[in-house]
């Protein structure tokens, strides 16, 4: 246990002297990780908590059904559509749902994206800055080992920028590649049970002119059962 915590002490140290070698451009980095893996985690967590993968279709099909067994985030949100009684009324209840969910996705999404844009961007500016540095150094020193000290000072903090950005940059963008895919996946569970809930109330509206239908046919049939008997007894 005592040799773990030495050498993530010693991890620890190394990191700081290489971070403290990058200079100014690195605070800026750390700031877009901060913010690119937070807004990420929070958009996972989100995602996580509708519940939406966790229920397979044929159990919220049966809450549409059975509404007694309706729980969760899923069951909720079909008490919400259940209330609709036209076809209409469930549209504008889904287009809510969407404006108060999807949206919100969608703009914490973009901000991921520009925070991944953003961090090579940002090491490329810390490497522009530290082969200033560099020539800077090597135009006003006169080649002694102050001289050396600048220019090794430039180029360490040319490269670890630049390396940071993209270290930072390319996990970022698989986890974003990641949380994009997962919002789609929602947004088509969405559409799909819009569908099935409108489908639902139409056939809810179309069963009461069936039923009338029927009535009307079985009256007609029993008036014409009722002439065709007079005609007979007549004859």
């Amino acid at each position: 246990m005592e040799s773990l915590l030495t050498q993530l002490k010693t991890l620890w140290q190394e990191a700081t002297t290489i971070w403290l070698q990058g200079g100014g451009a690195m605070i800026a980095i750390a700031v877009i990780a901060v913010v690119m893996f937070g807004v990420g985690m929070n958009i996972h967590f989100k995602l996580e908590r509708k519940g939406f993968l966790r229920v397979p279709e044929r159990k919220w099909r049966r809450w549409i059904r059975e509404p007694e067994l309706r729980k969760g985030p899923i069951g909720r949100l079909l008490n919400e559509v259940q209330r609709a009684r036209t076809v209409s009324e469930c549209g504008e209840i889904f287009d809510r749902v969407r404006l108060q969910e999807v949206t919100p996705f969608s703009r914490d999404l973009l901000v991921m994206k520009i925070c991944v844009s953003a961090a090579p961007l940002v090491g490329l500016l810390g490497t522009v800055i530290g082969m200033l540095a560099t020539f800077g150094a090597l135009s006003t020193g006169s080649g002694g080992a102050q001289t050396m000290d600048m220019v090794a000072g430039g180029i360490s903090e040319a490269l670890i920028t630049t390396e940071t950005g993209l270290v930072i940059a390319l996990p970022g963008l698989f986890f974003q590649y990641q949380l994009v895919r997962k919002h789609e996946r929602y947004k088509a569970f969405l559409a799909h049970l819009e569908t099935v809930c409108t489908q639902s109330i139409f056939h809810q509206e179309r069963a009461p002119s069936k039923a009338k239908l029927r009535a009307e046919a079985k009256a007609q049939l029993a008036q014409r059962i009722r002439q065709q008997l007079q005609v007979q007894t007549t004859a």
